[in-house]
């Protein structure tokens, strides 16, 4: 390392001896540009100086990145860059040395001095200093961090599985990038994971172990890694779950009249996806078109997942009709069936034995409501009229009628408790007029 250094000092004094050559006059001077001019002083206010820190610069890799360094007072003094780790002479004033394509100067009223780094890579992180051949040597550094976005590890991240229920299952995802990436896993369609006896909905690490895996796991998962150097990236691996199937049935007893179309349910569970069907009680396959009008038979599955549900629609049911039905379910892994049975039962009766309801007729005054629908009252205000042409209902026989000083009881000023006194009062009085007369 040292005898490095010592050929790269010796580069950098031939270059600025050099780059020197144009005037006689100043050969002096030139000679003495690293170390300096060692004849004469000078004061402090005279040297140049930094007019601001070199600020240090990040950016994502393949883009350019820009380091400025900014001299007060340089006069005759010559600026250099160099990389610092590796003690490269990057340029030296207006001239760049570095054979590396991808790094440019750039300078502005002698003094402010760009360096440009296009297409940064990550062998372009670290530290560069910006130099000025003063005595002693001045100098400032500026750091150029690299970051990279993340990028999954294809040959090492997990690819789709199909594997058997209650298995073992470790899905694994590795990323790369800088800084480096976080990676989790969760579901593509939202749901939570059961993990590890929890119901959780990230699992954080690059390993997914699910002990015991049943058909509520499958589906697909995402591998997401990111850094904060966007975009965050993901891989999507799909988990399917093999199991024989299973049935259910909601009614295992359904009863129908003569000429009723009657449904009847059967629920399946399959991975592979099984394949489903109706048999008679006699064992024959009962086959559908695509519902044509007419057809004795429909039968339709639905599909949802490693779900199916299964119906079979009987049209205008006969005699022939009642008996067993069997609904059947196979895979590569095994079969299942269960059986629905169908009795028949009355039909409906076509008269109506319903009472109707009761409804009392409603008192009218003077007549003036005489043509208004009768209403329902509260039945505590009910009263049944029986009806005499030769009887009032308030009086008796109409011969037996008291002098008109009494009050009417239909009058809207009497009460329906007063009414019902003055009726009872008129009913005795008519009793003891015939006796108070002999």
């Amino acid at each position: 390392m040292s005898l490095i250094r010592i050929i790269v000092s010796a580069i950098y004094v031939v270059a600025q001896v050099f780059l020197a050559r144009p005037s006689l006059v100043e050969g002096r001077q030139a000679r003495n540009l690293l170390v300096g001019q060692t004849s004469g002083h000078h004061h402090d206010s005279e040297l140049p100086r930094f007019a601001e820190e070199i600020q240090n610069v990040t950016v994502s890799v393949g883009r350019d990145a820009l380091l400025a360094c900014v001299v007060d007072n340089l006069r005759h003094y010559k600026v250099a860059w160099v990389r610092v780790d590796t003690q490269t002479i990057l340029s030296i004033h207006q001239n760049v040395i570095t054979q590396n394509p991808r790094i440019t100067l750039s300078y502005n009223d002698h003094r402010s001095w760009y360096l440009h780094i296009k297409e940064v890579q990550e062998v372009d992180r670290g530290w560069y200093m910006c130099q000025v051949n003063t005595d002693p040597m001045k100098s400032r550094q500026g750091y150029v961090q690299v970051v990279v976005p993340p990028s999954i590890i294809t040959k090492e991240t997990s690819t789709d599985m199909v594997v058997r229920e209650a298995s073992n299952v470790t899905l694994t995802c590795k990323a790369t990038g800088y800084p480096e990436p976080y990676v989790m896993w969760r579901r593509e369609d939202g749901k939570n994971i059961n993990y590890n006896g929890e119901s959780v909905n990230v699992v954080d690490g690059e390993v997914l172990h699910i002990v015991k895996i049943s058909r509520l796991h499958m589906g697909a998962y995402l591998c997401i890694a990111s850094n904060g150097v966007p975009p965050s990236v993901s891989k999507r691996v799909s988990l399917r779950v093999q199991f024989p199937p299973m049935l259910s049935i909601p009614n295992q007893l359904e009863g129908a009249y003569i000429g009723q179309d009657v449904t009847l349910e059967c629920h399946t569970e399959a991975y592979p996806n099984s394949i489903n069907y109706w048999t008679t009680e006699r064992g024959d396959m009962i086959v559908s078109g695509n519902s044509v009008s007419g057809d004795k038979y429909e039968a339709v599955a639905t599909d949802s997942g490693y779900n199916k549900y299964m119906m079979l629609k009987i049209r205008n049911v006969g005699p022939k009709d009642f008996g067993s039905y069997k609904c059947v379910a196979q895979n590569s892994l095994g079969g299942t069936d269960g059986v629905i049975k169908l009795d028949e039962i009355p039909a409906p009766s076509t008269t109506s034995t319903t009472q109707p309801p009761y409804y009392a007729t409603s008192a009218h005054k003077n007549g003036r409501n005489s043509n208004k629908k009768s209403r329902q009252r509260p039945i505590d205000y009910e009263v049944e009229e029986w009806r005499n042409p030769d009887y009032d209902r308030d009086y008796g026989p109409a011969s037996m009628r008291p002098p008109g000083d009494l009050p009417d009881i239909q009058s809207p000023g009497v009460s329906h408790r007063a009414r019902l006194v003055l009726h009872l009062s008129s009913s005795l009085l008519s009793l003891l007029l015939p006796a108070i007369r002999r």
